[in-house]
């Protein structure tokens, strides 16, 4: 796992004044630290956290909040080589829970053959995997592999792709049962035959890919996670958790729906301006629209008043009507617009931070960087590149003799969010059981 931006140095610019709510946030955060981590491990307790996960953080100077919760999360390759001993030690004792007498895995990636990062990805996660002690074996969901392929990676690594074999309730490849199978598919185009009925635990559940999982029921999660940690700390769960709203049935290319999204962005839009006025926030309002359910940054448009979703032209419409793999959008989750106020390098590019994490721990995370777009725009797009999180020590180890903007600090602050979305998200999995 090469870590090609050791030379980032330091945490990026914040592109606002190191006052007001933030610093306040990040400052209480900090006074409370003791008490934020007795209250998650009562809550690990009571429900448990995912294997792994991704959280996309926007951190607005006024607002730091999560936008998006990926739980089969594809970027291990980012990370760099300084998290490698926080990722192993976290996967030990995720999958002491799952298999504590057992040794053998099988890692199901993506169907993605030509997608070089996302194997470089896959590589590293089995990387992670063995360096835990585990065999790894990689069976493959293409339906027309019919024995192994061996691909070759730029980073010199390389991967053995084998097919999925099925004998009565479990599966493997050739010679191999494994204890358990990890998906890092986040099945968009359903979910695979072969893996349904097995006794074998399937981790994250196939009931949390995407040809089931809604955004809406997420950050529904979430709003609950949220107000009981403001009641903790006293604090504005606003601050943390963006507002939403959700439209069914909806066809872009037909054009009908258009009033379930107009009538529902005019609510949105009212409810932040009036938090902006509450606080003294001089910005404009904005929404996200995105599909409710898949991933990769697809059918993802930026709204500011009515009539950008009613006069959506035929190029819009038709890049609105997708997401991954094809599969048409009927539904959309409506999110309040966050800010991304942290730029990297000069001249500035819009950052947004990436946390990683491994069963409750944090294991690392990196910025998603894009030059082409602005504080107000989706970067999860074509042209974004990444660079690690400026940190050595993990996110759970704040400083408090330094200020609460410091890199430790702020880090800290990210770590904290995205593990409010983390247990969300552990309630996502209990509630399907």
């Amino acid at each position: 796992m090469n870590d090609p931006f050791q030379g980032l140095s330091s945490v990026p610019h914040l592109t606002t004044a190191l006052t007001g709510p933030l610093l306040r946030l990040e400052t209480q955060l900090l006074q409370a630290q003791v008490t934020i981590e007795r209250w998650f491990r009562d809550h690990w307790r009571v429900t448990p956290a995912p294997i792994y996960a991704s959280v996309d953080l926007r951190n607005a100077g006024f607002k730091l909040a999560p936008v998006d919760t990926n739980l089969f999360p594809g970027g291990f390759n980012n990370l760099g080589d300084r998290f490698l001993p926080l990722c192993v030690q976290a996967m030990q004792t995720a999958i002491e829970h799952v298999c504590p007498n057992s040794s053998d895995v099988l890692l199901v990636p993506e169907s993605h053959t030509r997608n070089l990062f996302y194997l470089e990805n896959v590589a590293v996660l089995r990387r992670i995997l063995e360096s835990a002690g585990y065999t790894v074996r990689i069976g493959s969901l293409l339906p027309d592999l019919a024995e192994a392929q061996t691909l070759s990676l730029p980073s010199g690594a390389s991967l053995r792709l084998e097919p999925i074999e099925r004998h009565g309730d479990k599966v493997g490849v050739a010679g191999f049962t494994p204890c358990f199978v990890l998906l890092n598919n986040d099945l968009s185009s359903g979910r695979p035959a072969v893996l349904e009925g097995i006794s074998q635990p399937v981790l994250p559940p196939m009931a949390l890919g995407w040809a089931q999982r809604r955004k809406s029921e997420h950050f529904r999660h979430y709003r609950d996670v949220a107000r009981e940690f403001g009641e903790l700390l006293d604090l504005d769960p606003w601050f943390i958790d963006p507002y939403f709203r959700q439209c069914g049935e909806v066809n872009f290319l037909a054009r009908t729906g258009e009033e379930c999204l107009a009538s529902n962005l005019e609510v949105l839009l009212s409810s932040i301006r009036k938090k902006y006025d509450e606080y003294g926030i001089d910005r404009e309002p904005f929404v996200i629209i995105k599909a409710d359910s898949g991933s990769y940054g697809m059918g993802v448009m930026t709204a500011r008043s009515v009539d950008d979703v009613r006069d959506l032209n035929r190029k819009e419409r038709k890049r609105m009507a997708a997401s991954k793999e094809g599969q048409a959008v009927s539904e959309v989750i409506m999110q309040e617009g966050v800010y991304s106020l942290e730029t990297v390098g000069e001249p500035p590019a819009v950052a947004e931070p990436v946390v990683y994490m491994i069963n409750h721990h944090v294991v690392g995370g990196f910025y998603r960087v894009h030059t082409q777009r602005g504080a107000d725009e989706n970067l999860n797009a074509p042209g974004a590149h990444f660079e690690p999180l400026a940190f050595v020590e993990p996110c759970n180890t704040p400083d408090c003799e330094q200020a609460p903007d410091a890199a430790p600090n702020r880090f800290y602050a990210y770590g904290v969010v995205a593990r409010l979305a983390l247990l969300a998200a552990a309630r996502e999995v209990a509630a399907h059981g």
